[in-house]
């Protein structure tokens, strides 16, 4: 990846910060894109007039533009790569297309320029889409930060100049412009970006706040303490990058043997050709038995051997909610055998639930009485912790009383007046204090104290400056998230571990519900590819699963990464290798068990396509094939890996593999 990504274009300083436009490179902007549509077209329009028995003037120039438009790039890459004395398979397909063409065959060498021609293009598209994603990761800090003089002025300046020790104000709503320390103030801060924490954190003077990350309701004073270039928004691109440069591509199978393939192929041609004219035969008999060499030795039906049975499954992975971006990808993800997975949108919702309603010995209330009273006072609230007990509320049918004389103080809590009743909902350690307590203050201690040891966010609520109840509120996981991770258990043959930003006791809390036992938590982006790193140094196939852009740099390191569709953001969605459009966590063992099935069919057809190869080429050798027999024996040979392969179309396949990581 070109290292043109990692720097940040000045820009002007402007009074407002405009909302960044989403990068996304349009398919036919690509070179490659265009030929390979123009050599379909081409081939598609010649295609029927040949079978109609049109005269050959009619449709051989557009076969032959077919040939131009998608084998000229390939056919460059080709003798580039033999300019560097080796010799590749795209090259081998254009000499067997220009083969098949001399001898009459020029349908046979169309269709193979042209499949050539768009997994090229696709290639190209998937790496544009890639760092559209890696490029729109630096929009998320802003272009301009608000910089205090040393006399109290405050100057607009973008964020690029900013300085270490430079002094900047960050308003309520705005996102953070450069990786520093409160000063003064408090807030909270949605860093989700950085660490996947659901809940915004609390920050106060002495905390540390990141680039691209969004502030809420109060204003802080920041002392910048990175360079921009230094950001962990910026270094997380650089993982991207470094990870997406240094990770060794997965060749599918007949790739790896396409050397000694090739060479032998165009060594046999040429001995077929030449050595019957050595002792003294026909010309015309040498090229004919050539040529037919040429065709029967072809590696079309190897090719079709491996590419159907993986296009198959992820068209049927397609249908069921998981987007496989490549064949290589579908390859590689039957062959992990161990899993990372982040916790927050991945093995959890994304969004805080209350999950615990405790009112107090001698308050007085119910549990739906408590709820309603906080619910009145959190309601014209924004706050993630808010809309979850609003949204409880609603739930169970209450109807909180009208509210007066709200405030908010970040960190704190709510304050409004309902029902004649001053109520304050908020953090427990501020609303308490310290020791010593009152009775109802100690039993509030100790109730917020176990829902926190359990890992819940824990909510105090006060009536008139006496605490009456805690509410619990935590991340929910996924329904199916413990069936997915024994599934994956049982494919890899080790339990998954869990890589989160988030704090260890809500992460040991999930943890031990869904049935992991290593457990990584308070990560930053770069900590993850380390784990993911560690794992792959012992030898180690990993999967890594997960969903925000915390997870990108791990996603691109890891053997192959699979990306929650739903919430996901967009630089995990093209970082990733596999999407989870439904955002259901069975399909990821289910594709996984799909990827094998479709391994071993590869194996199959690769031996079905050597026998038949291997039968015709010693004819033609050691006997006489007609070119007839030799091309209907190719092309059966090639229909039939064709059709075995397209078996994992079906659903029932899909079934099977869902059954199978069950």
């Amino acid at each position: 990846m070109p290292p043109v990504l990692l720097q940040r274009p000045r820009r002007a300083p402007s009074a407002e910060t405009p909302a960044a436009p989403r990068r996304r490179t349009r398919v036919f902007a690509l070179a490659e894109a265009r030929w390979a549509a123009a050599a379909l077209l081409l081939f598609l329009t010649a295609l029927p007039l040949q079978l109609t028995g049109a005269p050959a003037w009619a449709w051989g120039p557009l076969y032959a533009a077919a040939y131009a438009c998608g084998g000229w790039e390939p056919a460059r890459a080709g003798l580039r790569a033999l300019r560097d004395k080796t010799l590749d398979v795209d090259l081998l397909m254009i000499v067997a297309a220009l083969g098949a063409a001399s001898i009459g065959q020029v349908m046979d060498g169309a269709l193979l320029i042209v499949i050539f021609a768009t997994s090229g293009a696709l290639e190209a598209l998937a790496t544009a889409r890639t760092q559209d994603a890696v490029r729109g990761l630096l929009d998320l800090a802003p272009a301009t930060a608000t910089r205090l003089a040393g006399d109290g002025r405050e100057e607009t300046v973008a964020t690029g100049d900013l300085r270490i020790g430079d002094i900047v104000l960050i308003r309520p709503g705005e996102r953070i412009g450069a990786d520093g320390r409160v000063l003064e103030g408090a807030s909270e801060v949605d860093q989700a970006t950085i660490t996947g924490e659901p809940l915004p954190a609390p920050k106060e003077a002495g905390d540390e706040v990141f680039a691209g990350t969004l502030n809420g309701t109060g204003a802080l004073r920041v002392a910048v303490e990175r360079d921009a270039s230094d950001s962990v928004i910026a270094r997380i691109v650089a993982l991207v990058a470094e990870a997406s440069e240094t990770k060794a591509p997965t060749q599918l199978f007949i790739e790896k043997v396409e050397q000694r393939y090739s060479i032998g192929m165009v060594g046999a041609t040429l001995a077929v050709f030449l050595v019957p004219l050595a002792f003294g035969a026909d010309l015309a008999g040498s090229l004919l038995r050539a040529m037919t060499f040429m065709i029967v030795a072809s590696p079309c039906a190897v090719v079709l051997a491996t590419m159907p049975p993986l296009l198959s499954a992820i068209a049927n992975a397609g249908r069921h909610g998981v987007l496989v971006k490549s064949a290589v990808v579908m390859e590689r993800l039957g062959q992990v055998d161990a899993v990372a997975l982040d916790k927050t949108g991945t093995l959890t919702e994304g969004t805080p639930r209350v999950t615990d309603i405790r009112p107090l010995a001698g308050a007085g209330l119910t549990e739906d009485a408590l709820l309603a009273l906080a619910a009145a006072a959190e309601r014209p609230s924004e706050h993630p912790l808010a809309r979850a007990i609003t949204a409880a509320a609603r739930e169970r049918g209450l109807r909180p009383a009208a509210a007066a004389d709200f405030g908010s103080v970040p960190g704190s809590g709510v304050t409004a007046t309902v029902g004649g009743h001053l109520v304050e909902a908020g953090a427990p350690a501020r609303l308490l204090g310290g020791p010593p307590y009152s009775a109802a203050a100690a039993d509030a201690a100790e109730v917020a104290g176990a829902l926190e040891g359990g890992g819940r966010t824990a909510v105090l609520v006060r009536r008139d400056g006496v605490p009456v109840g805690v509410l619990g509120l935590a991340d929910r996981p996924r329904p199916g998230a413990a069936a997915a991770v024994r599934a994956l258990h049982a494919l890899t043959g080790t339990v998954p571990v869990l890589l989160t930003g988030d704090n260890p006791r809500a992460a040991g809390r999930l943890a031990a519900e869904i049935g992991i036992a290593d457990v990584r938590a308070g990560l930053l982006p770069q900590d993850k590819v380390a784990a993911v790193r560690e794992q792959e140094a012992a030898g180690r196939r990993v999967l890594v699963v997960g969903d925000g852009v915390n997870d990108a740099p791990a996603l691109a390191a890891a053997h192959t990464g699979v990306a929650m569709g739903r919430a996901g953001s967009d630089l995990a969605l093209e970082t990733a290798d596999a999407v989870v459009v439904r955002d259901e966590l069975a399909a990821v063992p289910a594709v996984i068990a799909l990827s094998r099935a479709a391994r071993r069919l590869v194996a199959q057809n690769l031996v079905v396509a050597g026998v038949f190869i291997s039968v015709l080429v010693v004819w033609d050798l050691v006997g006489h094939l007609p070119l007839p027999l030799g091309v209907l024996g190719h092309e059966g040979s090639t229909v039939i890996v064709g059709l075995n392969g397209l078996r994992l179309l079906r659903d029932s396949a899909w079934q099977r593999a869902a059954a199978t990581g069950e």
